[in-house]
């Protein structure tokens, strides 16, 4: 059975940094995509960020240059480094995988920005 296990949320000043981190539990094999997405609890979801293969990355432009997605060198863990953080990146983030054509979701974390 595998599961994505999320964490790294938190609460931060603006300017300040968050590492989240989605780990493929269960699973031998590794991540072929990934992605994060933002959103409040029953609301539509907003995209951050994907990875496919570990290598290439695609942004929101609202992330872009301060958001950086990354696997690490197993693939089955997924990495998403947020710095200069604003107020409006307060969200829950959720993080999606595609592992041997199976598709998986995290249970969300909070992240939380103070101005």
């Amino acid at each position: 059975q595998v599961s994505l296990v999320e964490s790294g949320g938190g609460s931060v000043q603006a300017g300040g940094s968050l590492r989240l981190s989605c780990a493929a539990s269960g699973s031998i094999f590794a991540i072929d995509y990934a992605a994060w997405s933002r959103g409040a609890p029953g609301m539509q979801r907003e995209f951050v960020a994907s990875i496919t293969n570990g290598e290439i990355t695609y942004y929101a432009d609202s992330v872009k240059g301060r958001f950086t997605i990354s696997t690490d060198s197993a693939r089955n863990t997924v990495h998403l480094q947020m710095n200069s953080l604003k107020t409006e990146d307060t969200a829950v983030y959720y993080c999606h995988a595609n592992i041997r054509r199976q598709s998986y979701w995290g249970q969300g974390i909070q992240v939380t920005v103070s101005s």
